[in-house]
């Protein structure tokens, strides 16, 4: 791939400049699309049921296959950007990312949507954790938590595109189409990642670990106790964001709640709203105090408690539902607090691994429980249907989204054997800090 946008040179960018704030746009960029194709099912479901002919189970399976190959791509990727940088692998991987949105809005039958999904997960799951490597390298440390919370933004950003607004796309044109345009945006995407953003190989921070092999620093990380205590903290805390606000919440609100799509759709835009808000607020704020743990403990607790309400209690006003879920997305935004703290556990050139093994965690958690959902919904449906989509009752989404609030109180334990690290890096072969 050539040059063909005016390219910024890596010896003549200075961090905490403006430089190191371009390229993160451009690959938060990319994290935003990764970030909608993430959710998009989520409008589509009674669509995929008609095109497909297929049940709950069927539907929870292919958006999962995003997260699958998501998942299973996080810790190889991680380990490749810490080897070889974030600018080659973060535009190769925006371009299989379109590829498989394309393939996807043209596919016929199920294998071939299957294979699209994987492709898009395979894509994204370079998006995220290239964009962290990338603020490690060119931030300042004290401001990695807020630039997490930033790019976890820009992410829910692309994510509530992908469901109040393109909801009512998606009435218009169709989900193909929807699906075709995506593809086309990650790939201008990649263009624009090679041609701005820059590894870091000037003799600042290291984008390799020196001497050592691959899978040294993956060694390093998962010898570590905090790095799966964080992991699990975050697959639970988020997975009601990923398995109901990227897929099941918006069917489960029109029946709870008696909504139109583009209102489902916006009810569940509102976690990810409140998402996208809370992560840099929380980030900040943690920064600011020079303290992880105690943000953690009581984000964890507010999420599981504002969840917990909107599915028992589906009587409630509209307006305090939607309030609810902006206010759970707000608390698990504490998303930002983890990597930032994974991170200080773990050796600074060993980012990429620790980013990588989080949102493994995450993602494949994620996977699991939209296609175990799906399976619970079918187990109690009652043969309800309309235009070929099956019609699940509120019981049934009760009881599925039971092993949601479970998950959540997992992750609230969790969150008291967290060791605090005060915003620093507790790892000793960590000398000295980036200054800017």
């Amino acid at each position: 791939m050539k040059d063909t946008i005016p390219t910024v040179s890596a010896s003549r960018v200075r961090v905490g400049g403006a430089g190191p704030w371009l390229m993160w746009s451009v690959a938060a960029l990319f994290f935003a699309y990764g970030f909608f194709a993430r959710v998009a099912p989520s409008i589509m479901v009674e669509d995929l049921m008609r095109d497909f002919a297929a049940s709950g189970a069927i539907v929870g399976t292919l958006s999962a296959f995003y997260f699958y190959a998501y998942a299973g791509m996080q810790i190889p990727i991680g380990v490749a950007l810490d080897r070889w940088g974030p600018r080659r692998m973060m535009a190769l991987a925006a371009v299989v990312c379109g590829i498989g949105s394309i393939l996807f809005g043209i596919a016929e039958t199920l294998p071939v949507a299957y294979v699209g999904r994987l492709l898009i997960g395979g894509g994204s799951a370079c998006a995220m954790i290239g964009t962290l490597k990338l603020a490690s390298i060119w931030f300042p440390p004290n401001r990695f938590a807020l630039v997490f919370g930033l790019t976890a933004a820009i992410g829910c950003a692309g994510a509530v595109a992908g469901q109040g607004p393109m909801a009512s796309l998606v009435e218009v044109v169709g989900w193909r189409e929807v699906q075709l345009g995506g593809g086309a945006l990650s790939i201008v995407c990649a263009f624009l990642i090679w041609g701005i953003v820059r590894d870091r190989t000037d003799g600042g921070a290291a984008v390799a670990m020196p001497g050592a092999g691959l899978l040294d620093g993956l060694k390093r990380v998962l010898r570590n106790g905090q790095s799966w205590v964080l992991a699990f903290i975050n697959a639970f805390m988020v997975a009601p964001l990923l398995s109901f606000g990227a897929l099941w919440g918006v069917p489960y609100m029109k029946m709870a709640y008696g909504l139109t799509l583009p209102q489902a759709g916006l009810a569940a835009s509102m976690m990810l709203i409140g998402h996208g808000f809370g992560a840099p607020v929380l980030g900040w704020m943690s920064d600011r105090i020079g303290l992880r743990k105690p943000i953690l403990i009581v984000g964890t607790l507010i999420a599981l408690l504002s969840f917990a309400a909107v599915i028992y209690a589906p009587g409630l006003p509209v307006m305090v539902a939607y309030l609810l879920l902006l206010v759970y997305g707000a608390m698990s935004s504490g998303s930002s607090i983890v990597y930032a703290t994974a991170k200080e556990n773990n050796p600074i050139e060993c980012t990429g691994v620790t980013s990588g093994f989080v949102n493994m965690t995450t993602m494949g958690t994620s996977a699991v429980f939209q296609a175990v959902l799906g399976w619970i919904l079918d187990l109690r449906w009652d043969g309800v249907e309309h235009a070929g989509a099956r019609i699940y009752s509120v019981g049934a989404y009760q009881t599925a989204m039971t092993a949601l609030i479970v998950t959540s109180a997992i992750a609230f334990i969790l969150s008291f054997l967290v060791r605090e690290t005060h915003c620093r890096s507790l790892d000793s072969s960590i000398q000295g800090s980036r200054k800017g």
